[in-house]
């Protein structure tokens, strides 16, 4: 038996083919863009552009980037004949190469008030808790000391595991406190925790400085990481590394002198510099030397010419006229192209 549809079922039938064809006709119109971008009467070049992003302004974004990603920071300690720290040098005085060309200076500061993000680690292994004590209230006056407006600082515990204590805070009490209430461990990670805490500061904003400060026995241990991932991630994350060794004993036959050649190499290869205090009051003297170099650091930066291909080690070399001591980071790992 024929059935014929009601005049209501047409208009539903009419309604329902509208809407397949307009959602077709749009389908076909976006079918090129990725799902953020899918927007009426956005042009071809927005496809690229996330949909926070104005059309308007797509380009300049995409330039604002491109000059972001393509400059190269180079925080730079000068120190003179006396080793302390040589302030005021003009930009004349700078010259920076990248694998033996000469870069143009574009940006220069002297003393740059870039605020600074700062992974303080301690070793609380077995090996180092002998002064263990005396390291934490260094390290804590430390923290009151080097904090200023807009800085940050994080607690790390280094063992067998490598335990943030601390988040990035300014609260001065707070990481005092985490300072205080270190676990003691059996193992040391130090691959394992310049590793963590370079991804730690890779995270933090590009406009900041990442400074790594490690206080430590040297005696590598039990690392998952080896020492060329732990040197990959430092390099990766542009952070500077200012490493103290407190040693248990003078005589090299005591010591884990492998490990400290381990960490005077990532050392120098990030721009930081190496401490081997002859006793243990000597600590505070040397957190105010490290303080007083970061305030007094100046930033270099510049447009890699020619820009060498993406994903590999490139070279770099500052030289400052006259009778000084220059430390910055060696190399720095190229981003896709």
């Amino acid at each position: 038996m024929l059935r014929t549809s009601s005049p209501a079922c047409d208009k539903f039938l009419v309604c329902l083919a509208a809407v397949f064809l307009a959602a077709l006709t749009y389908a076909q119109d976006q079918h090129d863009r990725p799902p953020w971008a899918r927007k009426a009467k956005s042009n071809s070049s927005a496809a690229a552009t996330p949909a926070t992003t104005d059309d308007s302004d797509s380009g300049s974004q995409r330039g604002k980037i491109r000059v972001s990603v393509n400059l190269v920071n180079v925080l730079t300690s000068v120190l003179d004949e006396h080793n302390r720290p040589a302030p005021d040098l003009p930009r004349e005085a700078f010259q920076i190469f990248e694998e033996g060309v000469e870069q143009k200076v574009e940006v220069f500061e002297s003393e740059t008030q870039q605020p600074l993000d700062l992974a303080l680690m301690i070793d609380a292994s077995l090996s180092a808790h002998k002064e263990i004590a005396f390291e934490q209230d260094a390290a804590a006056h430390f923290i009151k000391q080097v904090l200023r407006t807009g800085d940050r600082l994080a607690v790390f515990s280094i063992a067998e595991d490598v335990t943030q204590l601390a988040g990035f805070s300014d609260n001065v009490v707070t990481l005092q406190a985490a300072v205080h209430k270190m676990p003691t461990g059996a193992g040391t990670s130090i691959y394992d925790a310049i590793l963590l805490a370079s991804r730690s500061l890779e995270r933090r904003g590009d406009d900041r400085r990442r400074v790594i400060i490690l206080v430590t026995d040297a005696g590598e241990t039990t690392s998952y990481a080896d020492f060329d991932a732990a040197r990959k991630a430092a390099v990766r994350s542009g952070s500077l590394l200012y490493t103290i060794v407190i040693r248990p004993v003078k005589n090299e036959s005591g010591r884990n002198t492998a490990g400290e050649h381990a960490l005077e190499t990532i050392t120098d290869t990030m721009g930081g510099a190496m401490f081997y205090p002859d006793a243990i009051q000597e600590l505070d003297a040397i957190f105010d030397r490290i303080n007083r170099e970061l305030r007094t650091q100046y930033r270099l930066g510049y447009y890699p010419t020619p820009r060498g291909p993406a994903n590999t080690y490139r070279k770099i070399e500052v030289q400052v006229s006259g009778n000084y001591q220059v430390r910055h980071r060696k190399t720095y790992l190229t981003g896709p192209q």
